[in-house]
């Protein structure tokens, strides 16, 4: 009778610990069951995505790190995230088996609290309910101009910048934009420029003034840092396209100018208005 009374008390104390593990986050693993992306998709991740040389690819919930892998066998480096150790001990001995063990690094850890700062692409085959918890992250933490693929899986009301399918599997392709929501202000040969933009990730609506003449602007586009417009003045005649790369609080690029038969190429420089 104690020893059974003992095994209830082991058996209660190992169901309380496991809803506490899920109840602090530890549990992750069960978040998003192990299933290896299929060789042809991760091919279409890495084409839309153009990796490459120079890049630098971290695959969040990388199992057995054949995204990782090969990514590395296309010249990029790269590191897996994942929070099985078995899977990391696997992802490693392919790479070892792959010959790309300089190119690539394999972490166990809580993919929410990875430093991806530092990537030029983000690999995913997660589940939407974990996209959604990182689509914040994403946006906050990556450079304008990153790009973020993920296989199966959408981000809500994020719109994909290209969504392709393969053996009648889906992948999106997302790129970061840069932050351009506010009132930007500019003068090129003495003409000055008000822009007010409102901004819904990388959908952006126009307002451009010259002085206090409204100008009517059409076919904005913002992809990554790049951002382009065309807009025209009916008083003036003038047709401007303007097309250049947002830092920080700065916008440089060119624009073109024409009136008729004369054209102009000028550059401008942007600065944000708090």
């Amino acid at each position: 009778m104690e020893t059974r009374r003992n095994l209830t008390r082991i058996l209660l104390i190992g169901i309380l610990s496991i809803f506490s593990l899920a109840s602090t986050g530890r549990c992750q693993n069960l978040d998003v069951p192990y299933v290896p992306t299929p060789a042809q998709v991760v091919s279409r991740m890495l084409d839309v995505t153009h990796v490459g040389p120079g890049d630098y690819v971290i695959d969040l919930g990388s199992g057995d790190g054949r995204i990782v892998i090969a990514a590395a066998e296309r010249g990029a480096a790269g590191m897996g995230i994942d929070l099985n150790p078995e899977r990391i001990r696997e992802a490693e001995e392919n790479a070892l088996n792959a010959g790309v063990t300089d190119k690539v690094l394999f972490v166990q850890g809580d993919l929410f609290e990875a430093d991806i700062s530092h990537a030029s692409v983000v690999t995913m085959y997660l589940l939407n309910s974990v996209n959604l918890r990182l689509r914040p992250v994403l946006l906050e933490t990556l450079r304008p101009g990153t790009r973020v693929v993920s296989h199966a899986f959408s981000m809500g009301e994020w719109e994909p910048d290209l969504h392709t399918r393969v053996d009648n599997r889906n992948v999106y392709l997302w790129i970061i934009p840069a932050r351009v929501q506010g009132t930007w202000e500019w003068d090129i040969n003495g003409e000055s420029f008000t822009m007010s933009v409102n901004q819904e990730f990388q959908k952006i609506n126009l307002r451009l003034n010259s002085g206090e003449q409204t100008l009517a602007v059409r076919d904005p586009v913002l992809s990554g840092e790049r951002i382009s417009f065309m807009a025209s003045n009916q008083q003036t005649g003038d047709q401007y396209l303007f097309s250049g790369f947002v830092e920080d609080n700065t916008i440089n690029g060119t624009a073109h100018i024409r009136n008729g038969e004369d054209s102009a190429i000028e550059s401008w420089t942007a600065t944000f208005r708090r």
